[in-house]
């Protein structure tokens, strides 16, 4: 080995580690969705797959690919079809693309407040971290050796990730615990929007597309190009809420038809494939890579693969994400003036979701600079 090599080997050790990090996000909610709403595995994990891969050779650098959360979560449970839920991709897809294509969304960015995205972010990371404990709960003291064991990992410079899952796969084994549904034996790719109709519109439309835009605009696209941005500076030009909109359009409107869970990027996975140690676009083509493997092997060892990690684990790794995601330096660093405002943003984001954390946010920013005008008035 030359001297060379060490440094390439440490570097790829660190990729591969950081490109395991957001697994916390990824394997619940789109594994939950393959079993409870009938997604074909194979295409669900093929669309992660070129999505990641796509995503490291654009960008250059780990953004994330994440399930559509809100989607996901109605998916959960179980009262939509696949077609339904393919529908609503393409209907984001189509969205993002005219939000990006036109650059409409680089105007909507910088009409957002600084304290209203520190409010969102913060807002954001709690969601995230409320998660993570109901992944922990059932089984805690496998979350307890996870968490600790990732804890002591990065104060020491070492492969958490790797060394997180690699225990908590071994204490899954030796307790029996599958604690992620397995996905079902379902037959090839299908292509669900043969079933379209009127009735799948308007539910695609109401109940998955406009509860998913809210959120996917201010998680997705806003605040994964301000935390790149933070993260990576001058690295993370690429990164703009324009590029982020046409990426994530594309792929929705390209994959969605054939039966892939509609996706988007996210500012936790971000911050959890940096935490972790990711540093380039190889982590995402690393774990993209890994999910076409994965796709495709025979249904059953699907099933053995995925659920072979805790959820208890996964939820260990999220909640350190999470943390990173809501304790940021924006928020340490605001001015007193703000903190009103981050803190309203905040917790409208938590109870009822982005879309009432921006318009509270936004509201308060407004009385905020009012008051400040008045004030300065009176001393004039």
């Amino acid at each position: 080995m030359t001297e060379r090599d060490g440094p390439r080997l440490r570097r790829a050790l660190r990729e591969a580690n950081g490109a395991l990090g957001d697994l916390g996000t990824l394997l619940p909610l789109s594994l939950g969705a393959i079993a409870l709403a009938g997604l074909p595995a194979q295409t669900v994990l093929l669309g992660f797959g070129l999505f990641y891969i796509a995503t490291g050779l654009v960008y250059r650098l780990p953004i994330p690919v994440q399930p559509m959360k809100a989607i996901a979560a109605v998916a959960l449970l179980g009262s939509v079809s696949a077609a339904e839920i393919a529908l609503s991709g393409v209907l984001i897809g189509l969205v993002l693309l005219g939000l990006g294509g036109t650059g409409l969304i680089d105007r909507i960015a910088r009409l957002v407040p600084q304290s209203v995205l520190s409010g969102l972010q913060l807002g954001l990371g709690l969601s995230l971290g409320w998660v993570a404990i109901g992944l922990m709960q059932d089984h805690w003291p496998i979350a307890a050796l996870s968490l600790g064991l990732t804890i002591a990992a990065l104060r020491v410079g070492s492969h958490a990730a790797v060394l997180t899952l690699g225990a908590g796969v071994g204490l899954g084994l030796i307790l029996g615990l599958p604690e992620v549904p397995a996905p079902p034996a379902l037959p090839g790719a299908s292509w669900p929007l043969l079933s379209f109709d009127a009735e799948t519109l308007r539910r695609a439309t109401t109940e998955l597309a406009l509860p998913q835009l809210a959120l996917t605009l201010t998680n997705a696209v806003l605040l994964t190009a301000l935390v790149a941005g933070d993260l990576y500076g001058a690295r993370a030009a690429r990164v703009t809420p324009r590029r982020l909109c046409l990426t994530t359009g594309l792929a929705n409107l390209l994959l969605a038809p054939f039966g892939a869970l509609p996706m988007c990027h996210g500012a936790g996975g971000v911050t959890a494939h940096h935490r972790f140690g990711a540093r380039s676009g190889a982590a995402p083509c690393l774990i993209g890579g890994a999910l076409l493997v994965v796709a495709l092997l025979p249904a059953q060892w699907q099933g053995a693969v995925l659920s072979a990690i805790p959820g208890a684990t996964l939820g260990a790794l999220l909640l350190i994400a999470a943390w990173d995601l809501a304790i940021s330096r924006r928020l340490v660093d605001a001015r007193p003036s703000c903190r009103p405002v981050i803190a309203a943003t905040a917790l409208s984001t938590l109870v009822a979701g982005p879309l009432w954390g921006l318009a509270v946010g936004t509201l308060a920013e407004i009385m905020r600079k009012a008051l400040l005008s008045r004030a300065i008035g009176r001393r004039g």
